[in-house]
This record gives C-alpha cells, structure tokens and sequence, in this order.
C-alpha cells in the first residue's frame, strides 16, 4: 500500500515536531555523540531491507551531504551565534525549498500563492522561534553563515532526492549509517568524553527510531512522489508542533505572540498548498 506524498511528509514533519521535547531529556549529551548513536539506531529501523541498501558513490556522497553535513554546518553554528538567531537562519530551509523547485523539477513553476505563503509561513516561523526579539550581531557572522550553510544543505538534498524517484527508499539506512559513523567521529575529535547512563538509553531509541529513523524515510518517499513545493510550505509546520510538544510537557509557554505566529503558519500553509479552481 502505497501513502499519499502529502500524508508521508506530514508524518515526517510530525515526528520533526517531537524532537525538541524528546531532546529536552538529552541535553547533557554532546550533540554529536546524540546524533551519531541516533541516526545509527534509525539506519537500524531499515535492516529488515538491507539487501535495497544499494548506492552508488554519487547517491552516497548525496545521502552523506545531507544527513551528515547538515547536522555538521547547524551544531557549529550553534556553537557560533545565539542560538535563537541560528535557528531562525536555519529555517530558511522550507523557505528555500519552495523557492528552489523550479530550479531542479521540471514542469513545477512557481505562483503567487506559492511565494506569499512561503513568506507568510517564514514570517510566522520567525515569530515563534525568536518570540519577537532579535539581535543580530556582526560577532556571530560565521556562526549566522554556517546556519544559512546548513538551510541550503537541507533544501538542496531535500530537491536532489526528490529527483531520484527510481531509487529504494531503504537506502536512506545506509545514509543514516555513514552518517552516524562520521557524526561519531566528530565526537571523538571535537567533543568532550562523556559516558551513557540507563536513563539515556529509552530516548536515544525513541529519537532513533523517530525523528532520526522513520521521519528521513518518510520525509524521503515524499519527496519522491509530491510537489515539493507544497511540501516545502508544510514544512513550516515543524517549529509550531515543535512548540506545542514542549508546551504540552512543560518546557514552554503559550504566549499571544505563539497564537499569531500559528495563524501565520497555518495561514501561509493553506495559501501556498490549497488546490487551484479548476475552469
């Protein structure tokens, strides 16, 4: 049985929206040791197909450029700049998936409603992440750039994927883990040592086999089968799930600015994704 594209990139973005409160029981873990044991428990989900993880050197280095640079460019740029204005860069990267279509799919032009509601949802995404308040300083500019790095990573990989529709999804389990390797050995070399405790365990396995496993293949099949235009606006969804699952357990407040910010994600959602009247 096969799921509608746009059912498949909500349950990615769905399971993206859970990871803020998940990592909430994390946070002592340094980010690239958390990555790297994550996504090798994610590569894991797929080991039932393993025989599909097939790529050439040139899928490969794809599968690596996204999963692992990704994450490489928006730690750093954590590390760099505030991380309030780092993360209001980095997603630019819905933004930029809706802006970049035409450029890798042909026959998916761009309208109107396509860019007033990638704006609007960006609008309302900034308002969320920053909660009106931002401060860039000139300080930060490496960090601000390597934030901008990781939303053309994710943008870019997301559009070359959507164009290798003939391709397993199950080789996104031999992404994930080279990616995990690679993520653990920026650990050793650039992290301090640090020792796993039981109570790590449970949520290193539901990120793995969430937001880290099932979310990239799902997110994958997507890609491959929608308009990734509309999927780019949805994805502005991920910071307002990401909000209401840490409000919903305690690690944040629903303000009247959240209210606004919702009603313009939602709103540049629906502006962007709803189907044209046919003559």
């Amino acid at each position: 049985m096969k799921f509608p594209p746009t059912a498949l990139a909500l349950v990615a973005i769905a399971l993206w929206g859970t990871l803020a409160a998940m990592s909430v029981h994390l946070k002592h873990v340094p980010p690239f040791l958390l990555v790297g044991i994550t996504l090798l428990i994610g590569a894991a989900t797929s080991l039932h197909r393993i025989r599909e993880w097939r790529a050439t050197g040139k899928q490969l280095a794809l599968g690596v450029y996204g999963l692992f640079a990704y994450h490489l460019a928006l730690f750093i740029a954590l590390r760099e700049a505030p991380a309030v204005e780092a993360n209001l860069v980095n997603y630019l990267w819905p933004l930029l998936v809706v802006m970049l279509t035409p450029l890798f799919k042909h026959g998916q032009s761009l309208t109107s409603r396509h860019i007033a509601g990638a704006l609007l949802a960006f609008v309302g995404a900034g308002l969320l992440v920053t909660g009106g308040k931002l401060d860039f300083q000139w300080q930060y500019a490496t960090g601000y750039g390597l934030a901008l790095a990781a939303a053309i990573i994710w943008s870019t990989f997301s559009l070359m994927s959507s164009r290798m529709g003939e391709t397993s999804t199950a080789q996104v389990g031999l992404f994930c883990a080279v990616s995990g390797a690679l993520s653990l050995t920026a650990h050793f070399l650039l992290e301090r040592e640090y020792s796993l405790v039981a109570s790590d365990w449970p949520w290193l396995v539901a990120l793995g086999i969430g937001p880290m496993g099932l979310a990239f293949f799902a997110w994958d099949a997507a890609l491959k089968r929608g308009d990734t235009r509309s999927i780019g606006l949805l994805s502005y969804l991920t910071p307002l799930l990401s909000t209401l699952g840490l409000v919903l357990t305690g690690g944040g407040v629903f303000t009247p600015l959240s209210a606004i910010a919702m009603v313009l994600i939602i709103g540049g959602a629906l502006i962007g994704t709803w189907p044209r009247r046919r003559a």
